[in-house]
């Protein structure tokens, strides 16, 4: 079955190849082959070539955040998810002290739905901290994961959907938490501006729990949660 290009396949950099992006082709690989799919068939989910995929996987071609967005729905993750990956798997000099700073403006970044993400870390570590803005005043769809969130309002206010079982409107200053396999998603009530801080837990493929479920736990539940990781 053939399969028409997409806007953002033209865009892509077929130059020399870049460090990120033979990251990022290497995560999607890894996310493909763990799910049992071939090119030819994320090519069908997604709506991209399967040749321009191939080339991504290989480090030999950029995709625009639009592709970037297709390639993640058809693995069931989200561009976010991406960038967190290769966050944690780009390399980063580590002082003395143990402690890395990331500067204002500094952090792996991109474009998600209505607003932007940016990754607070670089290289591996315990936990991924991620900065969403955003003004979205729908909802979209469910995102869904094995690991856990801890969320803080820094700015703004959100209404919070989980899983349609619960939702909360949250302001700044408040947080939330919910436990790997929770459904989630949130919006701004007005259209204003909202800030979020997410701190996710980061697990190695092995403690992936399949079956994992669990409810929303607000921020009052939090401190009790203290040994699960954020």
């Amino acid at each position: 079955m053939a399969t028409a290009r997409v806007e953002g396949e033209a865009h892509a950099e077929r130059g020399g190849i870049d460090r990120q992006v033979e990251l990022l082709g290497a995560r999607i690989r890894t996310l493909r082959r763990a799910r049992s799919l071939t090119l030819v068939q994320v090519a069908e989910l997604s709506g991209l070539s399967h040749p321009f995929l191939s080339q991504v996987e290989n480090g030999r071609a950029r995709p625009s955040f639009a592709s970037l967005d297709r390639i993640a729905r058809a693995l069931g993750t989200t561009q976010v998810e991406l960038f967190a990956a290769l966050a944690q798997s780009a390399p980063a000099a580590t002082p003395a002290s143990g402690a890395v700073v990331i500067d204002e403006g500094i952090g792996m970044s991109g474009p998600f739905a209505e607003g932007s993400a940016r990754v607070l870390v670089a290289g591996a570590s315990a936990f991924t901290p991620m900065e969403f803005v955003s003004g979205n005043r729908e909802f979209g769809e469910y995102f869904v994961h094995d690991e856990e969130e801890f969320c803080y309002v820094v700015e703004g206010m959100i209404e919070a959907d989980f899983g349609g079982a619960e939702t909360r409107m949250l302001h700044a200053g408040q947080a939330f938490y919910y436990r790997g396999g929770t459904p989630h998603r949130w919006r701004s009530p007005d259209g204003a501006v909202y800030r979020v801080l997410v701190v996710k837990q980061r697990i190695a493929p092995a403690d992936v729990a399949p079956d994992a479920a669990g409810g929303a736990v607000g921020s009052a539940d939090a401190a009790t949660a203290a040994g699960a990781p954020a």
